[in-house]
């Protein structure tokens, strides 16, 4: 009362502020009791001490609006009434959120911030430190309850979880019943943060529980504890509080030094105030002497007088909306007295306006405006209520919320301000139902859990999760993979059969020793070409094998080494041309060993099929048939190298496509086709009375090479990489090693060893029987 007292006063003795009016002001005392409340109300409507409804009488000028602290319930009972008649009517303590209303509320306007800022910083100091597990405490009624409903949607946004929500009366004590199922809850959660939200009136319904150790109290109101405190109370340094911002009027100290008492309501509760600055713990500045020694709590134990700021603004702005309505054009020809009837009927209905569209600075350089519901430019402070080892309070501000303020601004925390108690492990405490999950692994929720109870699994291979508490691990791009700790991708080793690899060194000795011993056995047959044993079996389709033979085992050396595509190429038809040849080679030699038995008989026909033109035309039809595959192979979709990224974890095979896969099979089939065949006819010859047993040394040559590729071909279905190349190399040296041991070591055998069976008097002997 005594801010406002002041500051009407001030503008009175303005010379630029309404110059030529003078503010007047009654001043009523609710005592917080809604029949008075209804009934101060209709006496200032009416300008009379008797309750008459609709009949005004201005005995002490016109009434302009209504400046008014009442609680939110209050404020909102008394606007029922002025809104019949229009009148402003500005709050400077009410924050009820529904009364943030423009359609609603058209003439309620406050100096204090809504309840939905309240709501909005509370999640902005939740998110700031990363609090996602929290329990709400709050009085029972609608504005509480809508509130707590609004900071529930908020944290849900915010990935957060509410582990409980728990209401208490709004009385001056709380139930004993109440307070025990309250304290137990409190005692058996694991949030770290509790936020309680209520009037400052009933915050002390708490109080017997704010000594537990660990956890973080947010609450809505500074509390009216004195500055001093028991030792037995055990109070904690874990609590941070939203409170309206108190600064300092530099006038008001003065007035209320020099100001007469006597000028205000006499009552019980103005008596104690003025008493309250007897209190050795008000400023010697405006400590007023007193004849008694009966004190009452101090006021001065808030800093800055407790609503004086909000009540500064509340006149000014009401003073500056009367000033533009005065000076505006439409009311240029309005007689301002207090007994024009005019101004009574005009004055409610245009202040509106004026007072919607105010804006000015204060004393302090403060921007004052009223948003479009009505509600003011100031924000809320954060307070941290520390408790000093002397046993006394002191509250320090550590950060600010105001949303009208630049982005980026409107929230701001001094974390190094904060004094946490010694119980806390962690600074700034931490408050999750599950810890974070570090990078390489992702959240998997529990089972009829909140969404943020949850445990951590580590990413699967080939996926990561570059950031803390991600929902889903990301799966890395085809020529990437996941580093061993699951949280980057990087790129895929590039592997084939090389000829640095140990195997890939195996095989290229294996296929070059082979190569060697067939280049061997070729000189062998070379320089003994003159003997019987070479000469009986068609000496030039010998050297035709021997030669494909080598060819065979050199080619598989093009398996090895990076593949590129002149290598993809070449690797199959080197490969098909090859064998081919070999087939035709060995099918030719059987089918001129059944010739040569046959044409022994007398009166044969077969001696005119004598000679080397048939198996050659047999070697050279054969091989000129794979020769075309192979071509419309190379025509249509020839091989090329290709990147296998699926059939190694975390390696990139480089391999050979096939390109066509039907003319693959068709040159793989034809090969079958010949081996088949030749097969078939030494099976069928096995039996005839060779000299050297040449169908036999055939038939069991032709068993080995069907026996490795038929085994070739579930073998290199279950490889992947390189070692499918490595099972197809082997399958190429196996075999041909096979034709190569089982058709020639055996002649070598006799030609070095056992020379007096290499004669024309035992093949000739052999033929007779």
């Amino acid at each position: 009362m005594a801010s406002l007292a002041d500051k009407v006063e001030e503008i009175n003795n303005s010379s630029e502020l309404l110059p030529n009016l003078t503010l007047g002001y009654h001043i009523y005392d609710s005592l917080n009791n809604p029949i008075f409340i209804f009934q101060h109300a209709l006496n200032i409507i009416s300008g009379m001490k008797t309750l008459i409804p609709n009949y005004r009488c201005e005995t002490s000028g016109t009434l302009a609006a209504i400046i008014e602290g009442l609680h939110a319930e209050e404020s909102s009972h008394i606007f029922d009434i002025l809104r019949i008649y229009h009148y402003p009517q500005i709050s400077f303590k009410s924050q009820n959120l529904f009364m943030s209303d423009a359609l609603k509320f058209p003439y309620f306007y406050r100096t204090v911030p809504s309840e939905l800022h309240l709501c909005a910083g509370i999640l902005r100091l939740l998110k700031h430190f990363d609090w996602t597990w929290v329990g709400i405490l709050a009085s029972e009624g609608d504005g509480s309850a809508r509130a707590v409903q609004i900071l529930k949607e908020g944290i849900e946004q915010n990935d957060g979880c509410i582990e409980f929500i728990e209401t208490f009366p709004q009385t001056v004590l709380i139930p004993t019943e109440k307070k025990d199922i309250i304290s137990d809850i409190i005692h058996s959660s694991s949030a770290s943060v509790i936020i309680i939200y209520c009037n400052r009136e009933y915050i002390g319904n708490m109080y017997w529980d704010m000594d537990i150790p660990g956890i973080v109290w947010i609450t809505t109101a500074e509390w009216d504890f004195p500055s001093t405190y028991s030792q037995v109370s055990g109070m904690k340094n874990n609590t941070l509080a939203f409170t309206i911002a108190k600064k300092n009027i530099p006038t008001i100290l003065k007035f209320i030094q020099e100001v007469n008492s006597t000028l205000f309501p006499r009552n019980v509760f103005t008596k104690s105030w003025w008493k309250g600055l007897c209190n050795s713990q008000c400023p010697q500045s405006i400590r007023r002497s007193c004849s008694t020694d009966e004190l009452s709590n101090s006021h001065c134990i808030f800093k800055y007088f407790g609503s004086s700021y909000s009540i500064y603004n509340a006149v000014y702005a009401l003073a500056h909306a009367l000033h533009g309505l005065v000076m505006s054009d439409s009311a240029q020809n309005i007689t301002w007295s207090k007994e024009s009837q005019e101004v009574s009927d005009y004055l409610p209905w245009k202040l509106h306006h004026h007072l919607k569209s105010v804006h000015f600075k204060n004393i302090l350089g403060e921007e004052i405006f009223f948003d479009e519901n009505g509600d003011s430019s100031i924000g809320y402070e954060i307070i941290n209520m520390v408790y000093l080892p002397n046993y006394t309070q002191r509250n320090e501000i550590v950060g600010s919320y105001n949303p009208y303020v630049l982005s980026g601004q409107d929230f701001i925390i001094n974390e190094k301000a904060i004094v946490w108690e010694s119980a806390f492990t962690q600074v700034p405490p931490r408050s999750k139902c599950s810890q974070s999950c570090p990078p390489g692994f992702m959240k998997l929720a529990r089972k009829d859990m909140p969404v943020c109870c949850y445990d951590c699994i580590p990413c699967t291979d080939g996926e990561i999760s570059s950031q803390s508490d991600m929902d889903n691990c990301i799966k890395c791009p085809e020529d990437n993979w996941s580093n061993q700790n699951r949280d980057a991708c990087i790129l895929k080793a590039k592997t084939f059969l090389s000829y640095e690899d140990p195997l890939g060194i195996s095989l290229t000795l294996i296929s070059t020793f082979f190569c060697f011993i067939s280049a061997l056995i070729l000189g062998i047959f070379i320089k003994y070409r003159h003997t019987p044993i070479v000469k009986a079996n068609n000496r030039s389709l010998s050297y035709i094998l021997l030669i494909s033979l080598m060819l065979c085992f050199l080619c598989s050396l093009i398996f090895i080494g990076r593949p590129d595509k002149l290598t993809c190429i070449l690797r199959q038809i080197a490969f098909g041309i090859t064998f081919s040849i070999s087939l035709s080679s060995i099918l030719a030699k059987t089918i001129t060993v059944v010739i040569a038995f046959q044409a022994t008989k007398p009166k044969s026909k077969l001696r005119n099929w004598m000679g080397s033109s048939l198996s050659n035309s047999i070697v050279l039809c054969c091989s000129l048939l794979q020769v075309l595959l192979c071509l419309v192979w190379l025509c249509t979709s020839p091989p090329f190298p290709y990147h296998n990224t699926e059939s190694e974890i975390g390696t990139i095979v480089i391999e050979c496509s096939e390109g066509s896969i039907i003319a693959f099979y068709c040159a793989l089939g034809y090969l079958g086709f010949l081996t088949g065949i030749s097969f078939t006819v030494a099976f069928l010859s096995r039996n005839l009375p060779d000299s050297f047993n040449e169908a036999k040394y055939i038939t069991f040559s032709m068993v080995v090479f069907c026996s490795v590729w038929i085994s070739f071909i579930p073998t290199y279905l279950s490889t992947k990489g390189k070692y499918m190349v490595a099972v197809e190399i082997f399958a190429i040296l196996a075999s041909s090693a096979g034709l190569l041991g089982c058709i020639f070591i055996p002649k070598c055998y006799i030609i070095l060893l056992r020379p007096e069976k290499n004669s024309k008097r035992n093949l000739t002997r052999h033929l007779k029987t």
